[in-house]
């Protein structure tokens, strides 16, 4: 069974205050208790109590830029292609047919997996990453973590 009678806004379609009285009365954010996040902490505290009760405070803490350790990596593939550029420096040593590279004092914390490895280096690093362990290993050289960690 349909209903016989017309939506009150189709009736009111062309009129100003869509029976809202005076024009202003419905038009801007006084009606809403403000904008955006007005009244959070007054006449909104209710819906903010129900609705989103962490929203004020802050949680745990951040550590201030200075302090935080940033690493300084190195890739394997630019290990591999510059080691012969510190030879001629007097950077890398060579033992057999194995280059000995001391990241540490190169400058350099952590080696990363990215690139391939063609020459067979032995190298020493505070940290490394799986993936560059055993690219290294592949090319039958390997890895010494000093730092301990991986």
């Amino acid at each position: 069974m349909s209903v016989r009678r017309e939506k009150k806004s189709r009736s009111l379609r062309g009129w100003r205050t869509h029976s809202w009285g005076r024009v202003g009365q419905h038009r801007r954010s006084g009606r809403k208790g403000g904008r955006g996040k007005a009244g959070l902490h007054k006449h909104k505290w209710s819906w903010v109590v129900k609705y989103q009760p962490d929203y004020f405070g802050k949680r745990g803490f951040t550590r201030h830029p200075s302090i935080t350790p940033i690493p300084k990596t190195i890739n394997v593939g630019e290990v591999n292609e510059r080691v012969k550029e510190w030879l001629a420096e007097g950077k890398v040593t060579k033992e057999g047919n194995a280059y000995l590279v001391d990241l540490p004092s190169l400058g350099y914390s952590k080696l990363l997996g990215r690139g391939e490895v063609t020459l067979p280096l032995i190298i020493k690093v505070l940290s490394a990453t799986k993936s560059a362990i055993s690219k290294v290993e592949e090319a039958g050289g390997k890895v010494e973590v000093v730092g301990g960690s991986r």
